[in-house]
């Protein structure tokens, strides 16, 4: 068979070796598309290039963007701290300054919500790490970035401003909180104090019931205390503190004077046993007063005597029956009541001591004017006379004022010196009148002294 001859640069026929020029030439291609392509050996991370301008403007819009991220974060936390400011003066303050901060502190809170979305609308809208950012785009984010932050800056100042005008309220919050604590703990420790008196109390043997209710009265109170100022209030906290200092330091000063008020109790009750049985002797002496007062004297010198035996055996009976009374109260440990008690039974014998006593002064009264009345005399004539000289003093005649009244009491002297002509002198007439006689010459001296130490 004839061969077939093969077509020229047949694939199955082999090529004859190309010279090394061209070898070269072939193995040189890929490093210039290499060259061409920039990033080929960065992994493919470096932005494609499309000239300065481009990238001058990137760099531009990100600076931006800087800028106005630090503004809004000096923005943001100028807020938060305002917040804590304007939270102080509401849980202290409620005039109108403190609400009117509160309303022009919303606003400004609306006006910083919107410089804030204008922000993340300007930081969302724009991608500023694409490869193929244009110029023009990178241009018209660094203008709404820029003009986010000149906003953002606008209102920090006013925020500023507004921080500025809240020295005063902010000072006087400060100033509450500032006591706040020191007041509970205050508080806490008046309570415990009192809680330790009432204990101290109930080991030596008294039981103060009462001040331990008026104690435990005050639980609710350290509830709130403890539940905070957050929810009842800064200026109720504060007040609630200082009442439940008050009431529990009263609780512990009663208690730590409890048992010297006990031992007070008993000495009185000792004391004034002794003195109902004294009274009751003295009251027995009466009756031969009475006696002699009767024989030697007009009835108008004792009639006014007559009931005080009678009256002062009752008084006294009275006082014994509630002095029992008082030792039941004391035995119970009902202190107040027991105080009370023996605050009656004083009462009634002092009342019966001062009856007794009346009929032996009346006595001794009587007899000394009896036996010369011309002293009794002689002592109101010279207070009218000395009332006349002070009057007189400095003037040639008296004023009305002045003499109506003590040439009354001259009158009255007279007649109560002719109530001792008769048989049977009125002498407790005459010495009563006397007495008053001398008074109301003290009331016109008094009034003459003032009206001229006044200028008058």
């Amino acid at each position: 068979m004839t061969a077939t001859p093969r077509e020229p640069n047949s694939p199955l026929e082999p090529r004859a070796p190309r010279p090394v020029r061209d070898t070269l030439s072939l193995l040189a291609l890929p490093l210039l598309v290499a060259l061409a392509l920039p990033g080929a050996f960065a992994g493919g991370g470096t932005r494609r290039w499309f000239g300065g301008g481009a990238e001058n403007r990137r760099a531009e819009a990100q600076a931006a963007k800087d800028a106005a991220a630090a503004a809004f974060y000096e923005l943001d936390t100028a807020q938060r701290d305002l917040r804590i400011s304007i939270e102080a003066i509401t849980a202290v303050d409620d005039s109108p300054a403190a609400r009117r901060a509160v309303a022009d502190f919303d606003a400004l809170g609306r006006r910083i919500d919107e410089a804030s979305h204008r922000y993340i609308e300007a930081v969302d809208s724009y991608d500023l790490e694409r490869d193929d950012l244009e110029a023009s785009v990178a241009a018209r984010a660094r203008t709404d970035l820029s003009a986010a932050k000149d906003e953002l800056g606008r209102v920090k100042q006013d925020l500023d401003r507004f921080a500025d005008g809240l020295g005063p309220l902010l000072g006087k919050a400060e100033t509450q909180l500032a006591r706040l604590a020191p007041a509970v703990e205050r508080a806490r420790q008046a309570l415990l104090a009192a809680s330790n008196a009432l204990d101290a109390v109930r080991a030596a043997g008294l039981r103060a019931d009462d001040l331990a209710a008026r104690l435990a009265a005050l639980a609710p109170e350290l509830t709130k205390l403890n539940q905070g100022a957050g929810q009842h209030g800064v200026p109720q906290t504060l007040e609630r503190a200082e009442q439940v200092a008050r009431a529990a330091e009263a609780v512990r000063a009663e208690a730590h004077d409890l048992p010297e008020k006990a031992a007070g109790i008993d000495h009185r009750l000792v004391s004034l046993r002794t003195r109902a049985q004294a009274l009751t002797t003295r009251a027995g002496q009466v009756d031969p007063v009475l006696s002699e007062l009767r024989r030697r004297f007009a009835a108008a010198c004792w009639q006014d005597l007559q009931q005080v035996p009678d009256q002062a055996v009752e008084n006294v009976r009275q006082a014994e029956l509630k002095l029992r009374e008082a030792q039941a109260a004391r035995d119970a440990q009902r202190w107040p009541d027991a105080t009370a008690l023996l605050s009656t039974v004083r009462a009634l014998l002092t009342a019966t001591d001062e009856s007794v006593s009346a009929a032996g002064d009346r006595l001794a009264r009587l007899n000394a004017v009896q036996k010369d009345s011309q002293q009794e005399i002689d002592r109101t004539r010279f207070a009218i006379r000395d009332a006349q000289r002070l009057a007189m003093s400095g003037r040639t005649t008296p004023d009305p004022r002045h003499a109506r009244p003590l040439d009354e009491a001259v009158a009255r002297l007279d007649r109560a010196i002719g109530t001792l002509e008769g048989r049977h002198p009125d002498y407790w007439h005459f010495l009563t009148e006397t007495e008053e006689v001398r008074e109301a010459v003290a009331r016109v001296v008094g009034q003459i002294r003032d009206e001229r130490g006044g200028g008058q």
